[in-house]
């Protein structure tokens, strides 16, 4: 047995991608995936923080927020909502195809994979452009007043909530879609392998609280009655 660690350990010596710092490229993608867990904790600490201000909101403005909710498009929210449970699906599979040292499936699947996002990305440049024309915008911006769309109470506070929150998860598929590329192209020198596929893991973790987040947010912004 101490023969068959030996002859393990020598195989991660000669591994290009592992660290100096690590023993072996076990010890190393635990170390990235710990890591990774510790940074999606905080990240869920940040976005807690967002449904904390909307439940206060629609403790405080109930109606207003019934009545604000509508004016947002359904179509678009539950389009997203299929887009995203899709990626999640691709980007499993991905990671398959990188624990099987499967190359050419890496890459189909994430490229798969980033056209969800850009598609959920689109959609929302769509949702987002309505909105801006119809001046329902957050906090001293709002004025859908003047476009005939009336709410009672303090409707720019629902919008300005909206804003953060969509727009911040928007900013986290954006960065998840700069990931990738980077992954794609490590694919694409066939970086990746059975031994060594960490990255692609952790991209996938990290893409999938994305999926989640939205999970949450689409109910709560769209559907709430």
């Amino acid at each position: 047995m101490s023969q068959a660690h030996d002859h393990a350990h020598g195989d991660d010596d000669h591994n290009p991608f592992l660290a100096h710092h690590f023993d072996t490229m076990g010890q190393q993608a635990g170390a990235a995936k710990l890591g990774m867990w510790l940074f999606l904790a905080t990240e869920i600490l940040m976005f807690s923080g967002l449904f904390l201000a909307y439940f206060i909101t629609r403790m405080f403005y109930p109606e207003m927020v019934l009545e604000a909710h509508e004016h947002l498009s359904k179509i678009h929210g539950g389009v997203n909502t299929i887009v995203l449970l899709t990626s999640s699906y691709t980007m499993a599979m991905c990671v398959r195809s990188a624990q099987t040292s499967n190359t050419a499936g890496i890459k189909r699947w994430l490229l798969l994979t980033m056209g969800c996002g850009g598609i959920f990305m689109f959609v929302k440049y769509l949702e987002y452009s309505a909105k801006f024309e119809h001046g329902m915008l957050p906090g001293k911006y709002y004025s859908a007043h003047l476009h005939g769309y009336e709410i009672d109470g303090l409707p720019h506070i629902f919008f300005g909530v909206y804003f953060m929150m969509t727009g911040l998860h928007g900013f986290h598929v954006l960065i998840g879609l700069a990931v990738m590329t980077w992954i794609y192209i490590r694919a694409n020198r066939g970086d990746f392998s059975a031994s060594n596929y960490a990255a692609v893991e952790n991209t996938g973790l990290y893409w999938h609280l994305v999926d989640l987040v939205w999970i949450f947010l689409f109910p709560l912004l769209y559907l709430v009655k």
